[in-house]
């Protein structure tokens, strides 16, 4: 299992000293991965959990932690991708991945802040088909000698976008999403899925199954699916993740038996580290002790 860490990327510690201070002891600590998230615009009167009201940019984030570090891997889970075209992501990621060394995944959803939509002048509709035009498109921009694509939602006249990533074959694309359609689907059409904060991860091996028949159905190896859990740690009412760092341990293990192939443990869904209310340096010197006391380590 590999384990990754959550950025500070929300709420009050999310600064670029705090920011840097976690990245480099998490390489230092010998996690896999560090993470970010994509929270665009809040409603003036959109009731939301307050670890969603004050977010970074999650590619900027990114790029600065890919400067500070030189081997961790970098991800995004996840980026909406009705809010920006399939060209520009394309630029974006790929830049970030040349100038990581090629360390970047990129996560991608759907999105579901009504607010989110009319703020980016995003249409809502018919999401699953515009998804797979969006990760059609970044495959021909990233591994195409000539790219071209005429669909539905996008056009891309024949062309070229350099520098290409430096993974070979591209940044790898998770698909978020939790209903059926969608798990399939993420196992059809990308490299693996991505959970989301609140997924109930006890019935987390019921939908890593439908991730692994869609793959299936389109002829690919199911073993070589990524399964990311963002591992959302002490969040109130649930079992899962939450308790002594043992426990903890215990439960990363179990979720490894259901199909889970990736873990990264996101404090930024804590209220007590990511909200507007939190004392910054507290939050760091909470999260700094989580990350030494889970070290992958420690799991070892």
């Amino acid at each position: 299992m590999r384990i990754g860490f959550g950025l500070p990327v929300s709420g009050t510690w999310a600064t670029p000293e705090r920011v840097g201070r976690v990245a480099v002891a998490a390489e230092r600590e010998g996690y896999d991965s560090l993470w970010s998230f994509q929270r665009l615009y809040v409603g003036a009167e959109q009731e939301i959990d307050p670890f969603y009201r004050s977010v970074l940019d999650p590619l900027v984030a990114l790029g600065y932690t890919a400067a500070l570090t030189t081997t961790i891997r970098l991800g995004v889970a996840v980026i909406n991708l009705p809010f920006l075209s399939p060209a520009y992501l394309a630029k974006q990621v790929a830049s970030l991945d040349v100038l990581s060394g090629g360390r970047v995944d990129l996560g991608l959803g759907t999105g579901w802040s009504e607010a989110e939509f009319t703020a980016a002048g995003a249409s809502g509709e018919r999401r699953a088909a515009r998804t797979r035009e969006f990760v059609a498109v970044l495959r021909s921009l990233w591994r195409d000698d000539v790219s071209a694509f005429a669909g539905e939602f996008y056009t891309v006249p024949p062309g070229r976008m350099l520098p290409r990533p430096v993974q070979e074959g591209g940044v790898p694309i998770l698909l978020g999403g939790s209903v059926p359609a969608a798990l399939r689907r993420a196992g059809e059409i990308a490299d693996g899925w991505v959970s989301r904060s609140a997924h109930d991860l006890t019935q987390i091996a019921k939908d890593i199954e439908l991730v692994r028949a869609g793959a299936e159905k389109a002829g690919s190896d199911p073993d070589l699916l990524r399964i990311v859990c963002r591992g959302a740690l002490f969040r109130p009412g649930r079992e899962i993740l939450n308790g002594s760092w043992e426990k903890i341990r215990e439960d990363v293990a179990w979720l490894g038996t259901q199909g889970v192939t990736e873990i990264f443990y996101d404090l930024n869904f804590d209220p007590s580290i990511a909200s507007l209310d939190a004392d910054p340096d507290a939050a760091e010197e909470r999260a700094l002790d989580i990350l030494h006391n889970l070290t992958p380590r420690g799991l070892s």
